[in-house]
């Protein structure tokens, strides 16, 4: 489980309300004074990395020390916690492997909302429950401070180009604000309406991957079974009706392609065990609003049985490997 979070660590009510929502807006366009970052893992890291390329002040922190010292040396003030980094911060970006530890970060004992600013503006780009994020962006309203959440899409290799997409949940009224910052990280910042909104488009985006991936691995493991060369299959899939991001982007293949997880044994990326805790998400709310999702929740399967078979920490493209190890090869 350490090596997961490791991976991917610390990725309501009306406008009248919220009588802090100008102030954010024009503070944060004024000038680039410092951003909280909390969550440096294998997104969090070159997230923040990217907000010091384009002038901000950063100050950060993580669970893991050690995550630390790579944005220290680039100039990154780094402090304890999560409180003290509120205090020092009126707008920050958390970046956090799941719901509970989201929870914890924000009103845990040494939390953001302990020593939050008011009119602090709050992004979280994890991927987690949309309720879970309802839910911190009334707790931060009692302080005074905005929420919105702003998952991505992309990987560590857009997260490092600077070219994610970010889905952006919470007030209107503040997106430009919130649009600033993730400017800086992403290619595409798309707003998509009140808070959890951002969840549940990324919730549906990653339902769609797990489903391409398994289907562009089934197909490539099928092609290879009947004698065709990998590279050349997927040089056809890719001119053909059947391509996708799994197959011209991120090909689970070993050695179709260079510089994608299946071409170093399939580590880094996007971890199993964080794709099956997405799937979980997504048939969760799936019940919750009666939809049938009958091939969601065979990848969900799929991708729990890889986690108890020791693909946990493995890139999810792993599941080309699995599929070979279920035949016997």
């Amino acid at each position: 489980m350490a090596a997961v979070l490791r991976g991917y660590r610390y990725l309501v009510g009306s406008c009248s309300k919220h009588v802090g929502f100008a102030f954010v807006s024009t503070r944060s366009m004024a000038s680039k004074t410092q951003v909280g970052f909390i969550g440096l893992g294998n997104m969090g890291n070159p997230m923040a990395k990217n907000l010091l390329k384009h002038g901000y002040p950063v100050i950060a922190t993580d669970v893991f020390p050690e995550s630390c010292k790579e944005l220290q040396e680039l100039g990154a003030q780094i402090l304890d916690n999560p409180a003290e980094v509120a205090d020092k911060a009126d707008r920050i970006i958390t970046m956090l492997p799941s719901s509970p530890n989201v929870i914890d970060v924000y009103t845990g004992p040494n939390g953001i909302l302990k020593k939050v600013k008011k009119g602090s503006l709050l992004i979280d780009s994890s991927t987690i429950d949309p309720a879970v994020s309802k839910e911190m962006a009334i707790a931060a309203e009692k302080m005074g401070a905005v929420f919105m959440d702003a998952p991505v899409s992309g990987g560590v290799g857009a997260a490092s180009s600077g070219k994610l997409t970010f889905m952006v949940g919470g007030a209107e009224a503040e997106f430009t604000a919130a649009q600033e910052l993730l400017n800086c990280m992403g290619a595409n910042v798309v707003y998509c309406g009140q808070v959890g909104t951002g969840q549940a488009a990324k919730i549906c985006n990653n339902m769609l991957l797990a489903i391409g991936m398994i289907g562009t691995s089934e197909t490539m493991n099928l092609g290879i079974r009947l004698g065709l060369d990998p590279k050349l299959l997927a040089q056809i899939l890719n001119m053909s009706s059947g391509r996708c991001w799994s197959s011209d982007t991120y090909n689970p293949v070993p050695g179709v392609m260079e510089g994608v997880p299946s071409g170093n044994h399939y580590q880094g990326g996007f971890g199993t065990q964080l794709m099956a805790k997405d799937l979980g998400l997504a048939q969760n709310t799936a019940t919750n609003t009666k939809t049938p999702v009958p091939l969601g929740s065979l990848a969900h399967q799929i991708y729990r049985m890889m986690c108890a078979r020791g693909y946990a920490s493995k890139d999810f493209s792993s599941v080309f490997q699995f599929l070979r190890e279920e035949e016997g090869q």
